[in-house]
């Protein structure tokens, strides 16, 4: 199972230097997991930058894996996540729900790197 990051998708969806490092994973549809804050990253950053045309596509990608709600079980562990890593709240949820669903969380954002479970891709 995979969980991709906001920094993650936004390289993808724009095709940056990373983006290949990212597409199998975001591909995979069936083992892509979504936490419904990245679609709240992703949509915000790209109705910012280019539109809401191409935040609405963005979503529809994103919308091919299994979208997770944040419950009360995602907010503990995030709540706990966040504690022991010292991470922001949005970074916190991601994570905690990869790890619930057993699923790597792929990322080019450096603070996540060295964590357990972290397929971490620097930014180039």
């Amino acid at each position: 199972m995979n969980v991709i990051d906001s920094s993650a998708w936004l390289e993808y969806l724009s095709d940056g230097p990373n983006a290949k490092a990212f597409s199998a994973a975001i591909e995979a549809t069936t083992k892509l997991v979504v936490p419904v804050v990245t679609i709240y990253e992703v949509y915000k950053k790209v109705k910012l930058e280019v539109g809401e045309d191409k935040a609405i596509e963005a979503v529809a990608v994103m919308s091919r894996g299994k979208v997770v709600d944040i419950d009360v079980s995602v907010a503990l562990e995030a709540a706990d996540t966040s504690l022991a890593e010292k991470l922001a709240m949005a970074d916190s949820l991601i994570l905690a729900t990869a790890r619930l669903h057993q699923a790597t969380l792929w990322t080019q954002d450096a603070h996540f790197d060295g964590l357990a479970g972290v397929k971490y891709i620097k930014k180039r």
